[in-house]
């Protein structure tokens, strides 16, 4: 066991690596072979309406006239070390981890990516509970009642929910339980209480973006686990223990379903991953401030320091949630075997 997480973080780190160099070659490589100088480079640092000169003497002191190999080795240096940027008018330290430096907020990036963190994380885990147990349970019910009233509905009601997008249903769940009559029960978006300091309003201000988004996700989990249970329910052993006189309920939660959660738990730790490095949409329709809506205003402003910043950490919770699904397989389904 011990052998193969070690051998899984190398992997991750070697993962991570590769990102770093696509993401940089993406923001500083492609751009020269479309022709950007690196004056053009540094006048997201000092403005575009600086002057020739200007722009010229930060493209120097910034580094940008270097080989695109320095310049690589600075910004990954600077993740663990820090770094000056010295753009001319003032110098501006970056303590590490330093993914960057934005010009446009005056604050290192990683400083900004932890304010925005606890609400994106609120966010994602909150809907993860309520998905995972509703879709899951709903997946599993209707593979036992394959073919009745409540499979129908139920398979009817995730198709929906997989169809409509989450800016659809959200503005929908809004208008009637915010700022309806008389279903104004829930906050009406753009606020955000830690947990910390009110566990009650922190919960009253996203049970609405937790079911929306549970909503979209909890359907594609309950189709997947029904297909599952399905598969599964007809295997070898199942009859094997029915025969051996086991209970049902052991059959189906103890066999079945531990047979039918191992891709379940594939698309869950993506799709953890994924959210925990922002949910863009859902963020951006309900006016919370996380990661997600942090990546947005970074897109509209040019700021490329910060989607820098935002594709490496999401790039890292995928790998974790990679690392921490593998490590699942074992426990959930004996036939898996980590070697």
């Amino acid at each position: 066991m011990v052998n193969y997480i070690i051998r899984r973080l190398f992997g991750g780190a070697i993962m991570l690596f590769a990102v770093s160099i696509a993401t940089f070659l993406i923001f500083f490589g492609l751009p020269r072979l479309a022709g950007a100088t690196p004056e053009s480079f540094a006048a997201r640092y000092v403005g575009p309406r600086a002057t020739a000169e200007v722009q010229a003497q930060a493209a120097e002191k910034l580094g940008l006239n270097d080989p695109l190999y320095e310049q690589y080795g600075r910004w990954v240096k600077a993740i663990f070390v820090g770094a000056d940027y010295d753009y001319g008018p003032a110098v501006e330290h970056c303590p590490a981890p330093c993914f960057g430096y934005s010009f446009i907020t005056k604050r290192p990036v990683f400083d900004d990516l932890l304010d925005r963190l606890p609400v994106t994380a609120s966010l994602a885990l909150g809907a993860a509970v309520i998905w995972l147990l509703a879709g899951v349970a709903t997946g599993v019910l209707s593979a036992l009642r394959r073919g009745s009233l409540f499979d129908r509905f139920a398979m009817g009601t995730a198709l929906a929910g997989v169809s409509l997008p989450i800016f659809f249903t959200g503005t929908l769940a809004l208008s009637i339980f915010s700022y309806g009559r008389p279903f104004d029960w829930t906050a009406r978006g753009s606020s955000y209480t830690p947990i910390t300091e009110d566990p009650g309003m922190w919960a009253y201000n996203l049970i609405l973006p937790w079911i929306t988004l549970a909503f979209l996700y909890a359907a594609a989990y309950a189709r997947n686990t029904r297909a599952g249970m399905l598969e599964t329910m007809g295997e070898d052993y199942i009859r094997t223990a029915r025969a051996k006189g086991l209970r049902e309920r052991t059959v189906v939660v103890k066999h079945g379903l531990r047979g039918a959660l191992t891709p379940i738990i594939t698309i869950f730790g993506l799709d953890l991953g994924l959210l925990l490095g922002g949910a863009v949409l859902t963020e951006t329709t309900f006016s919370l401030q996380g990661i997600g809506k942090f990546t947005i205003e970074a897109i509209n402003k040019g700021d490329f320091p910060r989607i820098m910043g935002v594709t490496m950490l999401a790039a890292f919770f995928i790998v974790i949630a990679n690392l921490v699904v593998d490590l699942l397989y074992a426990v959930v389904d004996p036939r898996v075997r980590l070697s």
